[in-house]
């Protein structure tokens, strides 16, 4: 009644979306579950193990009345520890942590540079400050040109350290800009963090950064880290600033307790086993060059195609195939894509097998 021309024009689009349980039978090749964590029962159970030694289950309030446990204090602490930064703090989900950096960070005379293929909720976040400034995707020159006729108090710069819909790595020398102009330098690790790096801790680690007063790392737990919720990384100054002034941390309820348990376990598994995981995505992107013709940066392959449409009909033949791969469509994206995650929890040979249907169907 009130919005019914709006949902017949996204149906005409093709751009129209809808909630859907999938067979679970299908090969999974769309969930950011990276390292197939999601999938571990003895990972679960551990868990599972240690929350039971608590006495409650629930955060029961936010972190700032009653909701922060020694569960959330210990994961803070392993995470800085890993990370080479002073302070952590848990968020209830990645868009959180996203919409609070920027929202209680860019006061009345700072700037906010962004890049302009940044994930949505920073670009919501920008819509409550007055101060934006998009740069060209993944361009420090850009970027350069752009703080430099900044007369701004502070300047911060928000980033990727890889860009979700396309697989691209941060630029390295973004890292140098932003030193450069004494910015405060935000990376979004949630598609990095776990998949990159020499214990796959992100493009922090990849690029061996040392870890300067200026940089804030923001990451997610529901990706690689095979759990829910978020991650900031700072000086004790910012985020002790963060706890004062970030709306979504002081008047959200703390991380889900099992939750933080999770991700807690999830990441002591990954930092002991990171050679092995390193080995096993290293052989996944091998076959991709080998097969698709291309060098994939992270764990993400984008095919682009012309219509929403196609990339709608390509995802369903799939499907009818055993595979189920992301169909993104405009304005998610500018130019519609299958977006193929050739996620750990698939073995070589049934992802050998969605190739070999990929060249039936023509997709490459």
């Amino acid at each position: 009644m009130f919005y019914s021309k709006e949902l017949k024009a996204l149906k005409r689009a093709n751009r129209f979306r809808e909630r859907e349980i999938f067979d679970e039978n299908l090969i999974d090749l769309a969930s950011n579950d990276y390292l197939g964590l999601s999938k571990s029962k003895e990972l679960f159970k551990s868990a599972c193990k240690l929350l039971e030694e608590e006495k409650y289950h629930s955060p029961k309030a936010s972190l700032l009345v009653n909701g922060y446990s020694k569960i959330h204090k210990e994961f803070e602490k392993s995470l800085s520890l890993a990370n080479g930064f002073e302070d952590a703090v848990v968020v209830g989900s990645g868009y959180l942590a996203n919409i609070a950096l920027v929202e209680a960070l860019v006061r009345k005379s700072d700037f906010l540079f962004i890049d302009e293929e940044f994930h949505s909720s920073g670009v919501l976040a920008s819509k409550l400050i007055d101060n934006v400034i998009f740069f060209r995707h993944n361009n420090p020159e850009d970027l350069r040109d752009k703080l430099k006729f900044s007369n701004a108090r502070n300047k911060i710069v928000l980033v990727e350290g890889v860009y979700s819909m396309g697989g691209e790595l941060l630029c390295r020398e973004i890292f140098d800009v932003a030193d450069e102009f004494r910015a405060i330098l935000i990376v979004d690790e949630a598609h990095s963090s776990g998949v990159v790096g020499k214990r796959l801790l992100g493009v922090y680690e990849l690029y061996g950064i040392k870890i300067k007063p200026n940089h804030i790392k923001m990451g997610t737990l529901g990706k690689a880290y095979g759990s829910y919720g978020a991650y900031i990384l700072a000086s004790n100054e910012i985020v002790t600033y963060l706890i004062n002034r970030a709306k979504p941390i002081i008047y959200s309820t703390a991380l889900s307790l099992f939750d933080t348990a999770l991700a807690r376990v999830n990441f002591e598994y990954i930092l002991k086993n990171h050679k092995l995981l390193s080995s096993k995505i290293s052989e996944r992107k091998e076959l991709i060059k080998e097969e698709f013709g291309v060098d994939i940066e992270s764990l993400i392959l984008t095919i682009p195609f012309e219509s929403d449409k196609e990339v709608k009909v390509l995802q369903k033949e799939l499907i009818k195939r055993g595979f189920l791969v992301g169909a993104i469509r405009r304005p998610t994206v500018k130019k519609p894509i299958l977006r193929v995650i050739p996620n750990l929890g698939v073995d070589k040979e049934s992802f050998r097998e969605f190739i070999k249907s990929c060249k039936e169907l023509k997709i490459i």
